[in-house]
């Protein structure tokens, strides 16, 4: 062999960046699959079965910073020809994809992986070809091993090298016309060795012409969090009730010293109740009694009062230099404070009065207050999502989400999501992260579960489950083999409360 044909074939097997052209073009990955490599008959591999993917594409595949995404497909052609099957991932936007080898596992299954170190939008997508060097060169070694004559087959070998040295240039075509030469000068034993040799494999398997090539039609999207939407220690604490002194109301500062025994507990993230003022019409009593005493505080549940609605602190909890300070502490810590996103007002809400259009009206002209019948609850006003001017209210709650982000917060624990349209959440979450890809939100829903693996697909980070009501070992275990299994772990990280 030349001495630049042996450098050569030291390359490695992987394709480190590759752009798709012509028919196996994917650049734009909102377009269409393209018609012409559906319509060429020649295009023999089929490509069917590709996991992980989220109803077809519908919605975009889970995984976070760190984890290796393992990728499976069924790949196969007609008659007894070899294939090969690649796959190209990248970050979306980027102009070139990152390629390697898929290993065939049994019955035409293929396999493959790679990792993901950024926050943000990334595809994958999977190419496969009739291999017809791979065919050759098995074909061959059977010939060599029974002992046959292989002189025209190693004239054939050499066509198919110099096919793919014609379709590159310098060093590469060099070494592969080189090898092409060996082929047809040498003695059919130094030929054959060259032509079984592992050099001359590599260098055929990475830049071989793939004529008629199949590729899956439309690239897998996947959403990669920060490695925290992974596992996250969860520390529930109502501020109010964090003062030292029992006849002292708790304050933002109460919690910041309560940090350090949070920190030894071992948790990384303190959920925070709603923190803003608390409506005093139809205000709730202890223990969730109607009628309340002179001193109650009410449920922080019902938002809004004179002093500001969503976007402001309980004045008796502190100022917002107050809450910035409680964020700065955790963050020394490495702890989070995950905020509650609560979309529904009191009654003394200031949305009541600046936008009465956004809810629901009773006959008697009375604003509708919430209600599970036979239960009531007066001190509750929901937002009417079928109202006309939804735009505006859509627009206000990502408003209020980006106000407290801008504040530091990056998890949110929300509220009853599963009474709020699918579609607001799907918008409301893609808008946050286009705008702080590192926010996460887990979704309090305690519903049926096709509702909550809804809330799941359409991007909630994580998810309340039904643990608390798993009693027994056996229970326990098959609930979290469902949820640790495709195609719920695809899109559905559970997060496990020992409570409601």
């Amino acid at each position: 062999m030349s001495g630049s044909a042996a450098i050569e074939a030291n390359a490695p097997s992987k394709r480190n960046s590759v752009s798709l052209t012509g028919d196996q073009s994917a650049a734009d990955s909102s377009a269409p699959p393209d018609a012409k490599a559906h319509l060429d008959g020649r295009a023999r591999v089929v490509i069917e079965n590709v996991v992980p993917i989220v109803d077809a594409g519908r919605f975009a595949v889970k995984r976070s910073v760190g984890e290796t995404v393992i990728v499976e497909v069924d790949a196969f052609t007609d008659g007894h020809d070899k294939i090969s099957v690649a796959l190209l991932h990248r970050t979306v936007g980027s102009e070139h994809w990152i390629e390697s080898d898929m290993e065939p596992l049994i019955n035409d299954r293929w396999s493959g992986k790679f990792p993901v170190h950024s926050v943000g939008w990334h595809e994958f997508t999977v190419v496969a070809w009739v291999d017809h060097f791979a065919t050759w060169r098995y074909d061959f070694q059977k010939r060599v091993t029974a002992g046959q004559n292989v002189s025209v087959d190693l004239q054939i070998g050499a066509a198919i090298v110099e096919e793919a040295a014609d379709a590159v240039d310098g060093d590469v075509r060099r070494s592969l016309s080189e090898l092409a030469r060996l082929f047809r000068s040498e003695s059919p034993a130094e030929a054959t060795e060259i032509a079984l040799g592992n050099s001359l494999q590599t260098l055929m398997r990475r830049y071989a012409p793939r004529r008629f090539s199949s590729q899956w039609p439309a690239p897998v999207r996947m959403w990669v969090d920060r490695a925290r939407a992974r596992f996250s220690t969860w520390y529930e604490l109502f501020p109010r009730s964090a003062s030292p002194d029992p006849n002292r109301h708790g304050t933002l500062a109460d919690v910041q010293n309560r940090l350090e025994s949070i920190e030894r507990m071992g948790f990384d993230v303190v959920y925070l109740p709603p923190i803003h003022p608390i409506g005093r019409a139809f205000r709730k009593g202890k223990n969730n009694s109607p009628v309340a005493e002179p001193g109650d505080v009410g449920s922080p549940w019902a938002i809004g009062g004179p002093e500001g609605g969503h976007d402001a602190i309980h004045p008796q909890l502190g100022t917002i230099d107050d809450f910035d300070r409680l964020i700065a502490a955790a963050k020394d810590r490495g702890i989070e404070i995950a905020m509650d996103l609560a979309f529904q007002c009191s009654p003394d809400h200031p949305y009541v009065k600046q936008h009465p259009e956004w809810f629901r009206h009773r006959p008697d002209g009375t604003i509708q207050y919430a209600e599970n019948p036979p239960k009531k609850y007066q001190d509750i006003y929901p937002f009417d999502f079928e109202c006309k001017d939804y735009q505006a209210l859509w627009n206000e709650l990502l408003r209020v989400t980006m106000h407290w982000v801008s504040h530091g917060i990056q998890i949110f624990r929300v509220d009853n999501p599963h009474t709020k349209p699918f579609p607001f959440w799907e918008w409301l979450i893609a808008e946050a992260k286009k705008r702080a890809p590192e926010v996460l939100f887990l979704a309090e829903a305690f519903t049926r579960p096709k509702v909550m693996y809804r809330l799941g697909k359409l991007g909630f980070t994580q998810s309340y489950t039904y643990f608390a009501w798993r009693n027994e070992p056996w229970s326990i275990k098959q609930y979290f083999t469902e949820l640790t299994k495709p195609p719920v772990v695809d899109f559905y990280r559970p997060n496990a409360w020992p409570n409601t």
